[in-house]
């Protein structure tokens, strides 16, 4: 048996599966963050602990042989996370999570030394964990001078599991403080940051053994002294995994929370100015590059919120492609990564008139995320990226009607995979599995198999492209306007 662990940003869930990879079981377990004040989002780790020991200890008493069997585990975590600890292993203050922002001014200040982009392959983003320490440095000297280590969530997880501080490389490409093309640590990146070699983790790759499980735990958890605990990766990283997106033209559109769309490279091929994430993937000799929109969904949970009506009900409203709204929505509630790298703009309607009503909105903020998911994959394209095999996953892929607005946007079929247990948790066991020896990355990382494949409307695709053309003008205007 083999466990995959998915430490979200809301919640955790671990998914049990067994030799073959097909899930078995699963548990989860929901904890808050905390935002005390304007831009700041933090997290205990503690919540962390507590959410795993429970999940677990549930799984022990439904399936006490199966986890007597347990070979290996793999954990997946929100990334850029920056959790501090001190030379006992103690935390020293809550984690500064991914869609934190008040270290926007670091951010930019990083980014201008010469060399940074080039050595990281990235714009050094607010959302990233460098300049979350530089901001520690500056307005928390006492818990600065403290640092021992800095752990990303999937990290701590690693370390409190094991007592062994280790981390893989897809989620260590988004500290900039990692040579994303060597696959190490750099003095150059660290020292710009104010920070030291001795203070990062061990690196691994995501399906290579990192330590071994507690023996206080496995026996607390009623698994075997000898499971072993991989690298892990980071969630998207992990997400590819489980979806088989692991080379050149493989991929995905993933409608959750955020939006992001991911294609698995053979090789290095950064190209920072277009705002793309270049990143290690979790396996050997292989990277991966996204588009990152910060309000996929989010954006319609907003809507829901504001009109009192569910998400699902919302989005039930909309069933055929008939062409694009006059309403434009701009979904840019918490700023912008891709390809704007603006913490600083927010959303917008325009054109909105006395006629509209509830359904033409809903059909605006879809519209809105899927022109947001074509600018992405525009900025991919110019990478040399090859969108060619997609999968749509996430919550917001079952909505046909955003899935279609997409494909036609981006003039390519999207493929839905058949029902099953896709993502970060599947990705996540999928590692542990290569790194117990259940087969090699080739036979375990797989593709799902396709339910059906979503065409663009041919007819619509020139309608679409012209609003999609007028719709990039809006934000250079809005911009400039408070």
């Amino acid at each position: 048996m083999y466990l995959g662990l998915d430490l979200g940003t809301s919640g955790l869930r671990a998914l049990l599966v067994d030799e073959a990879g097909a899930p078995i079981a699963s548990e989860s377990h929901a904890y808050a963050g905390a935002h005390p004040h304007p831009g700041w989002s933090e997290q205990d780790p503690a919540h962390w602990v507590a959410a795993v020991d429970l999940v677990l200890g549930k799984l022990k008493a439904d399936h006490p042989e199966r986890m007597a069997a347990m070979r290996g585990i793999g954990v997946s975590g929100h990334m850029h996370g920056a959790t501090l600890l001190d030379a006992a292993g103690e935390v020293l203050r809550p984690c500064i999570l991914w869609n934190d922002t008040r270290s926007f001014e670091e951010a930019a200040e990083l980014d201008a030394i010469d060399g940074v982009r080039a050595l990281s392959g990235n714009i050094v983003f607010p959302g990233f964990t460098a300049p979350k320490l530089l901001w520690v440095k500056r307005n928390e000297p006492e818990v600065f001078e403290k640092v021992a280590k800095v752990l990303l969530p999937a990290a701590y997880m690693n370390f409190f599991l094991t007592a062994s501080y280790f981390a893989d490389m897809s989620d260590s490409a988004g500290t900039s403080w990692l040579d994303v093309g060597a696959r190490d640590w750099s003095d150059t990146l660290l020292a710009a940051g104010d920070m030291r070699a001795d203070q990062m983790p061990d690196l691994v790759e995501g399906c290579e053994v990192g330590g071994t499980l507690r023996p206080d735990l496995a026996d607390r958890w009623g698994m075997p002294a000898s499971c072993v605990v991989v690298g892990g990766a980071g969630d998207n990283a992990a997400a590819a995994c489980g979806v088989g997106a692991m080379s050149e033209g493989t991929g995905f559109v993933s409608l959750g929370t955020s939006g992001v769309l991911l294609t698995g490279r053979d090789g290095y091929a950064p190209l920072p100015e277009s705002a793309v994430h270049t990143f290690c993937h979790a396996v050997p000799g292989q990277w991966y590059q996204m588009g990152v929109i910060l309000a996929a969904t989010d954006s319609l949970n907003w809507l829901s919120r504001i009109t009192g009506t569910k998400p699902a009900d919302l989005a039930s409203e909309l069933d055929e492609v008939n062409g694009p709204s006059s309403l434009r929505f701009l979904p840019y509630l918490s700023g912008e990564r891709t390809p704007h790298n603006d913490s600083a703009i927010r959303g917008a309607f325009l054109n909105l008139e006395v006629a509209h009503e509830r359904r033409d909105m809903t059909q605006a903020v879809m519209e809105g995320v899927a022109f947001a998911l074509r600018d992405s994959a525009e900025a991919l394209r110019s990478t040399g990226a090859d969108l060619q095999s997609l999968l749509a996953i996430g919550g917001g892929a079952a909505s046909r009607f955003w899935v279609q607005t997409i494909a036609t946007l981006l003039d390519t079929p999207l493929d839905l995979p058949e029902a099953g247990d896709f993502g970060a948790a599947l990705g996540a066991a999928r590692l542990a599995m290569v790194g117990s020896g259940a087969g090699s990355v080739d036979d375990i990382m797989t593709r799902p198999a396709v339910a059906e494949t979503i065409e663009p409307v041919a007819d619509l695709r020139t309608a679409y492209e012209d609003a999609y053309q007028r719709w990039r003008e809006i934000y250079p205007g809005v911009r400039t306007l408070k």
